[in-house]
């Protein structure tokens, strides 16, 4: 069974894969940026341009697996070129790479994923073998990673942090229109939002079964364990079982304690690794985010990009940035999570206000629900209450204000909800969870695929091999007006014009050159420097 290559921007280190291709050279130095994935005892030295490891190859192999018993593990690739092997030799790197994952057995993969999840950076894109030909390697590599998830059976994600990066890999991949095992009516369901996400008219409502992927309990989940917790006799944990999980919930929060509760749910729900799709939707062209979850993956994927999300009640917006609405309250100030039974019925009242952040998107935009089974009573009665709003007067009709990717078909649920939401299923009912759930991601992938603006690189020279004609010469022209711009810019025209060339890849991934850490670890992001990160 054929895997699949997703394309994403992430930081490897925090991203929730099983196989991790860390990039490195015959002296097995690595970026400081990698160290996360490193057993800190295999660290020998540290040196300003990396740190060296202290193991050792054999003969002229070039893949070496790192010592660990974790879930998940690294894998050191030589991709520093210092003899002009070019790119071919580069290539052959990563079939080696993939073929030594693929022999090592994988009992069940992360968080009962239906693949396992092979994770790699742009190879040799710093000090390799591809440094300064982005544009060629990308146009190279892409075809490698398909042969290779068809031939092993798992998926690969290519994980990329530059803005030209991400759009140059797109483009790439919209001249390969079968990488996407998808049926038509998905095909077609995601060029809609695709073409939503470029014009602006797209939100998205994130439930509990993306982080689910990142293994964060559902509702049901989170009430055992807290039950665990509670101490109850084996007669009342039978009890609660045969509750709603509201009053459920109500019941371990007095037996608990709001101290206790409060700081198992910020401790449980606080930053982590996230998963594939928390990543996918952090990397959509959206600025509008709403969500129910307590934990702040979303964010932390987005923040990975450049991508400063304002966290709503507790962040003021800000012009032009995106936000994300916690409507049930955030680990991270756990005194306001919605959980029990009194707290739903607070919410009616007292989260008036957020409840109509989320009634005006469904007014203004379409809303993508992502993971959620849309029982929830807030959801509920907001979809309700927009659909009222919406009635025309006398005719009794309303539109569809948004889209629910659910995993399996659910005829009942889809017709309860015909009338306010299209549901579209990823597999029927009897498709396995985990299948529906990697549906959904490679749906996601290719949504974000798209939805990608065509012209982020375009100003970037290490891409400069992929424009047409017309495009470069255009490329020209406005190069001719960075150069022109003058440094420090106060004006409100210049800094307009200032973002214009950013977004177009100007100051880019050029400037990182033969000087970057070990496979472009460190972007730009705007004119904002970041701190050393894989790349």
């Amino acid at each position: 069974m054929s895997g699949h290559v997703f394309v994403v921007g992430a930081d490897l280190t925090r991203l929730s894969c099983d196989d991790v291709l860390v990039p490195t050279d015959r002296s097995l130095r690595v970026a400081r940026s990698w160290r996360p994935l490193l057993p800190p005892e295999l660290i020998t030295e540290e040196r300003d341009d990396g740190d060296c490891l202290g193991l050792s190859w054999s003969g002229d192999e070039r893949v070496l697996e790192v010592p660990g018993d974790g879930p998940r593990r690294a894998w050191l690739v030589d991709t520093v070129d210092d003899r002009g092997r070019g790119l071919p030799w580069l290539l052959d790197g990563a079939r080696q790479a993939l073929a030594a994952v693929a022999r090592r057995e994988v009992p069940e993969p992360v968080h009962g994923r239906a693949r396992r999840l092979v994770g790699l950076p742009a190879l040799g894109t710093g000090w390799g073998g591809a440094a300064g030909k982005r544009g060629a390697l990308l146009q190279e590599l892409m075809p490698v990673l398909c042969e290779a998830a068809q031939e092993h059976g798992f998926d690969v994600a290519l994980v990329l942090r530059g803005p030209s990066d991400l759009a140059a890999a797109q483009r790439v991949r919209r001249g390969r229109d079968g990488d996407w095992e998808l049926p038509g009516h998905l095909r077609r369901l995601a060029e809609q939002m695709g073409e939503r996400a470029r014009r602006g008219q797209l939100a998205v409502f994130i439930g509990a079964g993306v982080s689910a992927a990142a293994g964060l309990p559902t509702w049901e989940q989170l009430v055992d364990e807290l039950a665990a917790r509670s101490g109850l006799d084996d007669a009342l944990r039978e009890g609660l079982s045969r509750l709603p999980a509201q009053d459920s919930a109500a019941l371990l929060a007095r037996q608990l304690g709001t101290a206790e509760l409060e700081a198992f749910v910020a401790r449980r729900f606080g930053p982590g690794p996230y998963a594939l799709a928390h990543a996918l939707i952090a990397d959509l062209p959206v600025q509008e985010f709403v969500t129910t979850n307590y934990d702040p993956l979303v964010e932390v994927a987005a923040g990975d990009i450049g991508r400063e999300v304002r966290v709503l009640p507790y962040d003021e917006a800000e012009p032009g940035a995106p936000w994300l609405l916690k409507l049930h309250g955030d680990a991270a100030h756990p005194e306001s999570v919605v959980l029990t039974r009194e707290e739903y019925l607070q919410f009616g009242n007292t989260g008036a206000a957020l409840a109509g952040v989320l009634h005006s998107l469904l007014l203004t935009r379409h809303v993508l629900f992502v993971g959620t089974s849309m029982l929830d009573d807030d959801l509920i009665r907001i979809a309700h209450q927009v659909r009222i709003a919406l009635q025309t007067q006398g005719s009794g009709t309303a539109r569809r204000t948004g889209t629910v990717l659910a995993l399996r078909e659910d005829p009942a649920r889809a017709l309860l909800w015909e009338r306010d939401v299209e549901t579209v299923a990823m597999g029927a009912a009897d498709t396995s969870p985990a299948e529906a759930a990697r549906r959904l991601e490679v749906l996601l992938d290719l949504i974000g695929c798209l939805s990608t603006p065509p012209t982020g690189y375009l100003l970037d020279p290490a891409y400069r091999g992929m424009l047409s004609e017309e495009e470069q010469a255009l490329a020209e022209a406005l190069r001719g007006v960075a150069e022109v711009l003058p440094e420090g810019t106060v004006t409100s025209a210049a800094r307009e014009v200032a973002g214009l060339l950013r977004r177009l890849g100007h100051g880019g991934t050029a400037a990182d050159g033969d000087d970057a850490p070990v496979d472009g670890a460190t972007r730009r992001r705007d004119d904002r420097p970041q701190e050393q990160r894989p790349g």
